[in-house]
């Protein structure tokens, strides 16, 4: 059999084939390093150190001197460099000929990703034959697919929680709808420290405004309405349309029925003002009727808004535009007839 030829690597080809080699001579100290390990090993200069002094042999951990760790080739070793005792490496080291040292091979194991991102590493770094390109490739797959499961999660958030904003909000006005009042509602009359108000108002003549300029005016005086009423109320403050012409707003931290009549007062005189639409002026007023939760010992939403509603007729009874605070004289029948528009 033919004998092959004996041949040198030269540096440039060695670095290629193996980026991540470590020469050592018979006296311990480093002759050489691979570019990438030499980039691992950032700032500090490996080569003509003492190779115990810069390499920590994990497994198997016997080898304390040159001759040991010559005696464990073959072997798959465990090592790190103390400056980087976070990144663990496998490695396998063979016998230079004629006693003068040895050649550890070494590659990153699963602090491959970890090593990519600390010490800024890319593909030029490795071997191309070298697994760790696979893993690279793969773990750049991984973070594409992870972006995209990041990106289409935020999406289906933003859609849902769009969505759920569709389901309580009116769509004509932008206001809060009567499925939102009444989860407000609820929510304050459960908690026994809280304090509020509710006011129930509603449009007079605005039936007129709808028979006379149609259907397009009333919705233009509606939501004229709806900003008139967004810029009145507190922030935290609830309004919402609950019908046609009528709206139920919440007050939070109020239990001050002479605050209601104020700010009914206040409505009141601006929703009087004419608003135009297509040059024709719309007149409308509102009657209101509220109701302060620290009047009942336990408060109950329908309670509430029936009571609410019983003051707003009684607004309405007594000749529209004004407010009716509620109280216990108002159950009495009303004699007359049903409740005016």
């Amino acid at each position: 059999m033919r004998k092959p030829p004996d041949f040198a690597l030269e540096g440039g080809a060695l670095d290629a084939l193996m980026p991540m080699h470590l020469w050592f001579g018979a006296d311990e100290r480093v002759i050489r390093v691979g570019p990438t390990l030499a980039k691992i090993a950032g700032e500090e200069q490996l080569v003509g150190q003492r190779l115990f002094d810069i390499i920590d042999l994990r497994r198997p951990q016997a080898a304390q001197t040159v001759e040991g760790v010559l005696a464990l080739a073959g072997m798959r070793l465990r090592l790190a460099l103390f400056r980087r005792a976070d990144l663990p490496f496998r490695g396998v080291v063979v016998p230079m000929p004629g006693g003068q040292g040895g050649f550890i091979k070494l590659s990153l194991g699963v602090s491959f990703a970890q090593a990519v991102a600390d010490c800024d590493l890319t593909l030029n770094d490795f071997s191309p034959c070298d697994q760790t390109v696979d893993l690279l490739y793969l773990a750049e797959a991984n973070a594409v697919i992870a972006q995209e499961s990041r990106n289409l999660t935020a999406r289906l958030q933003k859609a849902r929680e769009s969505a759920e904003e569709q389901a309580l909000t009116d769509a004509l006005t932008g206001l809060h709808n009567r499925r939102a009042m009444d989860a407000t509602l609820r929510q304050l009359a459960g908690d026994p420290m809280a304090r509020f108000g509710l006011m129930h108002l509603d449009l007079d003549f605005f039936k007129e405004v709808n028979d006379t300029l149609g259907h397009a005016a009333g919705d233009h005086v509606l939501t004229h309405v709806a900003d008139i009423l967004r810029a009145e109320i507190r922030t935290g403050d609830i309004v919402a349309r609950v019908g046609g012409d009528e709206f139920v707003l919440l007050f939070r931290d109020c239990d001050d029925a002479e605050l209601l009549q104020s700010i009914a007062d206040r409505l009141i005189r601006r929703l009087e003002e004419p608003t135009l639409f297509d040059g024709q002026q719309c007149r409308i007023s509102a009657s209101a009727g509220s109701v302060l939760a620290s009047r009942y010992e336990v408060p109950d939403p329908d309670r509430m808004l029936n009571d609410a509603d019983i003051a707003l007729y009684t607004s309405k009874h007594r000749g529209r535009a004004q407010h009716t605070y509620f109280d216990d004289e108002l159950l009495a029948p009303v004699t007359g007839t049903v409740r005016p528009n």
